[in-house]
């Protein structure tokens, strides 16, 4: 498996490069020269296989032989214990992604990642330091994915303020290899500290820094197995088929991208974002232009300059029309999103995080443009507990919490505080 940077300056690389260096020198994103279409054989096998056996077939067909069979069927299997039903309300069907130990997608991408990194660095003596900003569950979803994974450190960025209690107290109070620094910012002022760190030569020459952010490819190639598993679940699978992503970096949907490549029957590719409506105006404008993130309720999809941008853009080779043709975006302001919460809550007796509200309202909306019978299928990114002083008051009552998250609700935090300097963040990762 070769892999190229979107910039085209650095060098190939194989896999094992590229999912410990994370980034190019080049600041570009590593993408698979090849994404191979399945054979017919599998969607023939695909209703008969269990979430572990499909995910190995696909996870095989990117990576090829550079990992053994063994090996793979391993890594798949520590990394996936739970489901990902698909529950139909109407003429919409919700993927619950959040049956995983943090109670959120990232779960499927980061857990992967964590075992294949453990794989590359086994009777490796050298320490990796993983840098990861996160704007809500990236950052619990990794540190339970790494924790005490040997050999590896992991270095957390979060926005003081900007994420939800619960999100923050499942990783900063893991301790052991898991270090969280509280940043006097937004996600994106923490994601441009990652990037700096990894495109400074000092800190370079003085440790391995890898990422852990959906800018690392290991992230995306696990993401791909649940769009094949929400394929398995539908009934009729001759429909059209249609996905509604809530959007923030745009990893999910990059995941549905490569899902796509390999075969996957896509119709259409919804990006549903809140009021960082980037991506949005894009579509309708031809112009990208990144701003300041600003917050909001479904908060970890507050990005003003999303990275995976820039790899959808390399998927379709820049031709903007054929982007165009492929993927809808639709926005929407806290309070549709608050009303959404209520009303999927009073029709069904559902209960859904803000991150999912967006979505359900991305797929009504394109619903309403394109008329016709079709599979529509949200993700539902975040357990609603996870932002139950949100989803509270506006449904009546507290959503139930899972056994799981109740010790690290009763666990002391232990992250770091630190302004929004990078020469600051680098002295302490030198100096740690």
């Amino acid at each position: 498996m070769k892999l190229y940077s979107t910039k085209h300056i650095s060098p190939d690389v194989d896999l094992k490069t590229a999912v410990l260096k994370g980034l190019p020198p080049d600041n570009g994103l590593y993408m698979p020269y090849e994404i191979n279409e399945l054979p017919p054989s599998f969607f023939e096998q695909l209703p008969n296989m269990s979430f572990n056996e499909m995910a190995f077939k696909v996870a095989k067909n990117i990576i090829g032989n550079f990992i053994s069979d063994e090996n793979l069927k391993e890594i798949i299997a520590e990394s996936y214990d739970f489901d990902a039903p698909l529950v139909i309300l109407d003429e919409i069907g919700v993927l619950e992604l959040f049956q995983g130990p943090t109670l959120a997608f990232k779960d499927f991408g980061a857990r992967f990642m964590g075992r294949l990194m453990g794989y590359f660095l086994k009777g490796n003596t050298d320490e990796v330091n993983i840098l990861v900003a996160t704007s809500g569950d990236t950052g619990s979803a990794v540190a339970h994915g790494f924790y005490k994974v040997p050999n590896i450190k992991v270095c957390i960025l979060y926005p003081k303020d900007k994420v939800s209690d619960i999100q923050e107290k499942q990783f900063t109070t893991l301790g052991h290899n898991i270090t969280a620094i509280e940043i006097d910012g937004t996600f994106d002022d923490c994601q441009a500290l990652v990037k700096t760190a990894f495109l400074d030569e000092e800190l370079n020459n003085k440790m391995t820094l890898s990422s852990a952010n959906s800018i690392n490819i290991a992230r995306l190639i696990p993401q791909s197995f649940y769009y094949f598993w929400a394929y398995k679940q539908l009934e009729n699978k001759s429909l059209p088929l249609n996905f509604c992503i809530p959007s923030g970096n745009f990893g999910n949907l990059t995941a549905g991208l490569f899902a796509k490549k390999m075969g996957l029957p896509i119709h259409k590719l919804i990006a549903a974002t809140n009021s960082n409506d980037i991506f949005t105006k894009y579509l309708q404008t031809g112009n990208f232009a990144p701003r300041p993130s600003v917050s909001t309720i479904s908060n970890a999809m507050d990005v003003g300059n999303p990275s995976n941008f820039y790899r959808v853009l390399d998927f379709y080779k820049n031709d903007f029309s054929l982007l165009k043709e492929n993927i809808a975006a639709y926005s929407f302001d806290d309070e549709a999103t608050a009303e959404t919460i209520k009303f999927v809550f009073q029709k069904y007796n559902y209960e859904i995080c803000p991150h999912t509200a967006v979505a359900y309202l991305g797929m009504k909306a394109y619903l309403k443009e394109n008329l016709g019978e079709s599979n529509n299928i949200i993700l539902a990114t975040a357990h609603p507990i996870k932002f139950g002083e949100i989803v509270e008051p506006i449904i009546g009552h507290t959503p139930e919490m899972p056994e799981r998250l109740k010790s690290a609700i009763g666990s002391t935090k232990l992250s770091i505080p630190m302004k929004n300097d990078f020469s600051v963040f680098k002295n302490w990762l030198i100096n740690k």
